[in-house]
């Protein structure tokens, strides 16, 4: 696979401002870091949608539609710990009215057209692909319940950094898969992306692990840097490739076109919605 450099700096502009925006969110307060992944949550399920519709070939109503997202989004505020406004918790006091717009329109919509039952429970799977992932992300957060710093005395803010090497891991696999890819990628992985190579994905996780692991030890333990970092790479590839495949039966190029050279918000953050959950399962259980 040849470098193309036009690619690469048209990806690399839009990747510096992404980066901004992201940095802001994850580092600013937990108030930035809710409101990331909110617009995050909803963008990623706008576009899962429209993947449904054009794979099903129907039209889902706006009712569902809207109805699923609130519905999602009712996990993300029952995962948010301790956040308050105005004295009320947002887990305990904003989740269920969320949950229960959801399933009103959920209903309304069901009786508004002929359903396409394929294509309606494909669309609820992203109740656990889209809302589940972004709502373990946010426990993950606003834990204090999981340590990884290498000093005691800072681990009530691990939870602060979880989320962050989480993400730095995805980037860094991604990056390297595709700069080693494209300089000696020859073989390929997988029918389902045909752009990715054997040695740019094993390049990819092997850089991976190498940064996270041997970079950050001094700051980390080094247990869970090792488990997030082989984990990222892992499932982050599985979930480029479930992406692909998605992209694929709907016969589109990019699930959207908020990023020039990057697609849209399921192009960028495939990997982390598949990551999420396993990072999740390990930190919490092993």
């Amino acid at each position: 696979m040849a470098f193309n450099w036009k690619t690469f700096w048209t990806r690399a502009f839009t990747a510096l401002i992404f980066v901004a925006v992201m940095m802001a969110g994850l580092l600013y307060n937990e108030w930035s870091f809710l409101l990331l992944v909110s617009i995050i949550h909803f963008g990623c399920w706008w576009e899962y949608l429209k993947l449904v519709e054009k794979i099903f070939r129907t039209n889902l109503h706006s009712y569902l539609k809207l109805g699923f997202c609130l519905t999602g989004y009712h996990l993300l505020l029952f995962c948010c710990g301790t956040l308050q406004v105005s004295g009320y918790n947002l887990a305990s006091s904003f989740s269920l009215p969320f949950l229960l717009a959801g399933l009103v329109l959920l209903t309304a919509g069901i009786f508004q057209q002929r359903i396409h039952l394929k294509a309606l429970g494909a669309a609820a799977a992203g109740l656990v692909y889209i809302s589940l992932s972004w709502a373990l992300l946010l426990r993950l957060r606003y834990t204090a319940d999981i340590a990884i710093m290498k000093d005691g005395a800072e681990q009530a803010v691990s939870g602060f950094f979880i989320p962050i090497l989480l993400i730095m891991a995805i980037w860094i696999n991604d990056t390297c898969a595709y700069l080693v890819g494209s300089m000696i990628g020859k073989t390929p992985f997988s029918k389902i992306s045909p752009k990715k190579t054997m040695e740019g994905t094993i390049g990819g996780m092997l850089l991976c692990v190498a940064a996270i692991t041997l970079i950050l030890q001094y700051w980390f333990q080094w247990q869970p840097l090792l488990g997030i970092s082989l984990i990222a790479a892992i499932t982050g590839t599985a979930g480029d490739l479930l992406e692909s495949k998605l992209k694929r039966m709907a016969g589109v190029k990019d699930s959207g076109s908020i990023m020039p050279g990057h697609g849209g918000f399921m192009d960028r953050f495939d990997s982390l919605l598949v990551a999420i959950p396993f990072v999740w399962l390990f930190l919490v259980f092993f």
